[in-house]
């Protein structure tokens, strides 16, 4: 799966009916399980609303979907991936 993702746009339905546009970073495994990194694409990175947004992928190839991450502990480990292998992207280029 995470081949077929490169840095593209998603645009996503929130629990409120509401529209967000994201934009994809990357895509890691931990723990077994994929995740997907995005930064919000149409709010501005003064916002308090900007930052690094984590989704889950659940299901199978035939039906994914991306779901929040609820558990703090798991949410802040994959946070940690994400941002040392952002960084180390940083420092390759």
């Amino acid at each position: 799966m995470s081949d077929e993702y490169g840095n593209d746009f998603i645009t996503l339905t929130d629990e409120d009916g509401e529209e967000i546009e994201l934009e994809h970073l990357d895509t890691a495994e931990f723990r077994g399980e994929l995740y997907m990194a995005f930064l919000p694409a149409d709010v501005d990175e003064d916002d308090d609303d900007y930052g690094l947004i984590i989704l889950k992928v659940i299901g199978d190839e035939d039906d994914e979907y991306l779901a929040s991450v609820d558990n703090e502990e798991e949410l802040s480990a994959v946070h940690e991936l994400f941002l040392s292998r952002l960084v180390d992207d940083d420092e390759d280029h």
